[in-house]
């Protein structure tokens, strides 16, 4: 076996990625938890969560912690199409406006009280309230006065089209027929919430101490900025998983994260830039495109940004096919927003690289080879990825638009605050698949999404998304979503998409029922350790 720790010694010598103390500080850290007869799944986190109330969470960080607490109606098979799981089955009626979900009658929550079709009312209702002020609501939208409830334009919960008919069936009335919802099902936002434990504890509901959860594994300890620890669930309704803890360490940097790795202190870590022609060709190593678009938004109400020549002309003057290069991960440039893998994908969208093109629109726009453009910042969460991909961008802008964009990096936490209440002018951010399917990356920007963070709002492009998501001939909806796309990314130059991610990851060899999947989705109730791991 190839020794990987003297290669990445010798990595780490040459390219004086790590500091010695913190890597030595984190070592011991991590020992301190052995794996208990090779039953421990030990993996980092990028940040620490910043909620784990999954009516409020919007980031994958904790979205990866909550898909192994908690179950909703239904979950991905490994062709990621929507299965059953707390709900054994479900009836579609009235034309495609009626759901009924019929729920098993042996699932409990983790303090033995059962899983109820009233939670899932509660939880949804909670979700839509104006007082919860979730970003996700609008994911809900698709029911009978969910919008006017969440809007404010009516006060009485009980006529949202969501009713527990009985203890194990729930009744759902949509406006229209939503091809995807048994998807959005999967979603956590949707899973059952306990209406007493949130009253009771109100914002402390999610400490480990009163949390109730209904998953796989459940939150045992959280040490705030160092680590989660999660442990078996004994009457998980589908058997107790083959783990009997998972143990994910707050690790902020991938470099000294994958030191970690190669030291045997974790379980899998995902692979830095730098690293990973380095460790392309090993056994270990594991690679797959994600349905996950990465692209820089604009507040189209800051200027100079409120014009949209300007948008037009930064999209306009990037290079994307110098991105693979620079990330080295098999990243899909792309100026189309719909990712590749998904219906809709079309590479012909978008605006391209054409700098002849961007120096036009910028004079257009009264600042002809950059003069006189105002002070402007590029922001983006701390990681050295991100601030690859900013200093890339950065040097773009410059060289095409004779343009000096000051760049600008906040904690993960401050960063999405920054973005909820003030988006500066440009901000890196990301988006993966919620659900499989474009109505989940084109109603991101509809002017009633929670998490449209461009402050645009194009009436043209609402009425396009709401009608894609009720279209069945793929001709017809294909065509729906080109339109929509080409004003979103073209026309409007709301956000400027630059290309789809990869996953690249290691992962033990005595890691067994690791399934990585298109949607990023850490399934880790099917894993098992065939070996105690060597140390």
């Amino acid at each position: 076996m190839v020794n990987l720790f003297k290669n990445l010694s010798k990595f780490v010598r040459l390219h004086g990625l790590l500091l010695a103390g913190v890597l030595l500080s984190l070592v011991l850290a991590c020992s301190s938890q052995k794996p208990d007869n090779g039953h421990v799944f030990r993996m980092p986190i990028s940040n620490e969560p910043p909620t784990l109330d999954w009516s409020l969470a919007t980031d994958s960080v904790s979205f990866g912690i909550l898909t192994n607490i908690m179950e909703g109606l239904t979950q991905y098979d490994s062709n990621m199409n929507p299965v059953s799981a707390i709900a054994e089955r479900w009836e579609i009626s009235n034309s495609g406006k009626t759901i009924t979900y019929y729920l098993r009658d042996n699932v409990f929550w983790t303090d033995g009280i059962p899983v109820t079709a009233h939670d899932f009312e509660y939880s949804w209702k909670r979700l839509l309230n104006p007082a919860t002020a979730a970003q996700y609501a609008y994911f809900l939208f698709d029911i009978v006065n969910a919008y006017e409830y969440n809007s404010g334009k009516i006060s009485d919960a009980s006529k949202i089209g969501v009713y527990a008919k009985s203890a194990r069936i729930l009744e759902v009335h949509l406006k229209k027929p939503a091809v995807y919802f048994p998807s959005i099902t999967t979603f956590m936002v949707t899973f059952p919430q306990r209406k007493d434990i949130v009253e009771k504890f109100g914002d402390h509901w999610t400490d480990p101490a009163n949390i109730v959860t209904n998953g796989p594994f459940k939150l045992s300890h959280w040490k705030h900025e160092y680590k989660l620890t999660l442990t078996a669930n004994e009457t998980f309704y589908e058997g107790r998983p083959a783990l009997n803890t998972i143990i994910a360490y707050v690790v902020k940097e991938k470099t000294t994260a994958l030191t970690l790795y190669e030291t045997g202190e974790l379980e899998m870590v995902e692979l830095p830039p730098v690293a990973i022609p380095h460790f392309k060709g090993h056994k270990e190593y594991k690679n797959l495109p994600q349905l996950r678009g990465y692209y820089y938004g604009i507040n189209v109400l800051k200027y100079p940004f409120d014009n949209p020549l300007v948008r037009r002309a930064f999209a306009h003057s990037i290079d994307r096919s110098r991105l693979p290069l620079l990330l080295k991960g098999e990243e899909i440039p792309s100026s189309s927003w719909i990712p590749k893998g998904m219906f809709g994908y079309n590479p012909n969208i978008g605006a391209k690289f054409d700098p002849i093109v961007a120096r036009k629109l910028l004079a257009e726009a009264g600042y002809s080879n950059g003069e006189n453009f105002p002070e402007t910042v590029a922001m983006y969460n701390t990681n050295d990825t991100n601030r690859l991909i900013g200093e890339f961008l950065q040097a773009q802008w410059k060289e095409h638009l004779k343009i000096n964009i000051q760049l600008e990096s906040l904690e993960w936490k401050v960063f999405l605050n920054r973005l909820q209440f003030d988006p500066p002018q440009i901000f890196r951010l990301g988006w993966g698949a919620d659900f499989p399917d474009p109505d989940n990356f084109m109603n991101l920007f509809i002017s009633t999404s929670g998490n449209n963070r461009l402050r645009w709002n194009n009436p043209r492009y609402d009425k396009l998304v709401s009608l894609g998501a009720t279209l069945v001939d793929p001709a017809k909806r294909q065509r729906v979503y080109d339109e929509a796309q080409r004003i979103l990314t073209e026309t409007e130059a709301a956000m400027i998409p630059l290309f789809v991610a990869t996953q690249n990851l290691l992962i033990k060899p005595y890691v067994k029922g690791f399934d990585m999947n298109s949607m990023e989705l850490m399934y880790l109730k099917k894993v098992h350790i065939e070996t105690e791991p060597k140390h």
